[in-house]
């Protein structure tokens, strides 16, 4: 989020320094300084970022260099009033400002003096960094710095086919679906494509039961599973599905250790095409990550770019299974591709599963608790939006509850206890918040304050589309700047665009749409909604 906050603020600096500074002519070198600064530190931040969660010295640091950039934004937004205050036209104003002219230098050095003090404090901040051994994030896929920095996550995130969910209700029906449109000929899509939000249990549950289908794996000659995550190596990747697909002794992988990119595409490009092959890729979060995966542009030093194919589009009996949380990565044009949007747990479904999980295998548990326990049940399961991965937390942390006085603190407590990291059924298990957390850390810089924003509105608030974009702008939260393709557009446009972006992350709900298939109205999940206070906390947001 620093990263979000000093981009913003270098956009005013800059509009500051373009369209104001003829009026200020007095500061215009301190705020060229500031802006300077900015430019140099925004080089670090995305980097600390990833790092504060882990690291209670960058936490602070973050802190530090957000806090410095508020106050920059308030010095920049003090002045923008004075300026437009007197811009009016008209005889009066102008003596008016003839007979201020004194009073206004005044105002020139106390803002010229509170410039250089923050920037001051930006700048020594900025060489504090080598220090705390931060450096610049490379911006190619698979940099060291990303892999070292997201480990944790990454081995937290890591998914393997053998690993069978125990506890599925209710996706009986998504795994048929599913199951039909990959060994059906006159229905088979050389891309199938789960999307959904985080916690839905698009790889844990579901695609892991298709992947062990019986008709799948009669259908299908050789089997691969890869987790690619948000950081993602393309020869890692690929090197990992050739070895799976053609089941490679020790030597075979020794060579294709030694092969170069263009080989090892070729070799799988082929086994894709001459064999019947089921690839898994899950967790693909981008669709830049896709593109490099299935056509890779290798430039060579002073040659035009060679173009290396790893995926074959035509003529193969071979389908690639991918889940995702970005609708643009599931169904981006031009691709042979079913999707399959996986949607919550209904309310019956939902009770079903924590039941299954928190109540049933009780010993000696009369009618009498059995009820109590289900209608606490009921009123528990409302809080987990339909998210089986919330479900199973709660319903893991009630487990161990062995009396209804303490499944009532549960519920009373019911947000801090899907968070938490806990122990349930003799097994460890990681809070839900941090899988719905990885939505939030991967948007861009300008959509983390919409997405905070939302944190304004009440549990369970369908949100009027119209008034939710007056209010991004009005609270600076739009910038002409964030125009990325269409030259000309309004920032009503370019609101409306950072809406359906997070309509396609995931991270918010369609309510109502018009005829025309504008979003009349959105809502959030109650998770999603304690999310956003969390992260508004940690970065004084709200």
């Amino acid at each position: 989020m620093a990263e979000a906050v000093v981009s913003s603020v270098l956009e005013r600096v800059g509009d500051f320094a373009t369209q104001e500074a003829k009026f200020l002519s007095g500061v215009s070198h301190q705020v060229e300084v500031a802006q300077t600064e900015l430019q140099l530190m925004q080089g670090f931040l995305k980097d600390a970022d990833a790092r504060q969660g882990q690291d209670a010295t960058v936490q602070v640091w973050v802190a530090k260099i957000r806090d410095a950039a508020y106050d920059l934004e308030d010095v920049i937004e003090t002045y923008g009033l004075k300026v437009a205050s007197k811009k009016k036209r008209g005889i009066k104003n102008i003596l008016r400002r003839f007979a201020c002219i004194f009073r206004e230098g005044v105002d020139l050095r106390k803002i010229g003096l509170e410039i250089e003090n923050i920037t001051a404090k930006i700048s020594n901040l900025r060489l504090s960094l080598q220090s705390y051994n931060i450096a610049r994030v490379p911006t190619e896929v698979g940099g060291e710095s990303f892999l070292q920095l997201h480990e944790r996550q990454r081995l937290l995130r890591r998914t393997y086919s053998h690993v069978i969910e125990r506890d599925v209700v209710g996706l009986e029906y998504n795994v048929e679906e599913l199951v039909m449109h990959l060994v059906k000929d006159e229905n088979r899509h050389r891309v199938v494509s789960i999307w959904g939000i985080g916690g839905l249990g698009k790889t844990t549950t579901l695609a892991r039961q298709v992947y062990h289908h019986k008709n799948v794996r009669q259908h299908f000659h050789s089997f691969a599973w890869v987790c690619v995550s948000q950081r993602c190596e393309i020869r890692n990747v690929w090197e990992g599905i050739f070895i799976k697909l053609i089941s490679a002794t020790k030597e075979q992988r020794q060579d294709i250790k030694e092969m170069t990119y263009d080989e090892i595409a070729k070799k799988l490009f082929c086994v894709m095409q001459e064999m019947r092959c089921l690839v898994i890729l899950d967790d693909v979060w981008s669709i830049e990550t896709w593109n490099f995966l299935n056509v890779h542009y290798k430039k060579k030093w002073q040659q035009s770019p060679i173009i290396v194919v790893a995926f074959p589009n035509e003529k193969t009996e071979s389908t690639i299974l991918l889940t995702t949380r970005y609708e643009a990565v599931a169904l981006p044009p031009n691709r042979n591709c079913f999707l399959h949007k996986l949607q919550p747990l209904n309310e019956n479904k939902s009770l079903a599963l924590l039941e299954k999980i928190a109540i049933f295998g009780r010993p000696d548990i009369d009618s009498g608790i059995y009820s109590k326990m289900r209608e606490l049940g009921r009123k528990l399961r409302r809080h987990c939006a339909g998210l089986p991965l919330a479900i199973s937390v709660l319903a893991r942390v009630i487990s161990t509850k062995n009396t209804i006085k303490q499944w009532e603190m549960v519920n009373e407590n019911v947000y801090a206890c899907i968070r938490r990291r806990g122990r349930g059924q003799e097994q460890e298990y990681e809070g839900a918040s941090w899988v719905l957390a990885l939505s939030y850390d991967d948007l861009p810089y300008h959509l983390k304050p919409c997405f905070l924003y939302l944190g304004h509105y009440t549990e369970d608030r369908e949100i009027l589309v119209s008034t939710l974009t007056k209010l991004w702008m009005a609270e600076g939260l739009i910038s002409l700047r964030q125009q990325r393709h269409s030259v000309g557009e309004t920032m009503e446009n370019i609101a409306h665009n950072c809406l359906t972006e997070l309509v396609e992350r995931c991270v918010v709900q369609v309510g109502r749409s018009g005829s025309t298939g504008t979003i009349k109205t959105c809502q959030i999940h109650d998770l999603i909604r304690d999310l956003c206070f969390l992260k508004a906390e940690e970065e004084s947001f709200l």
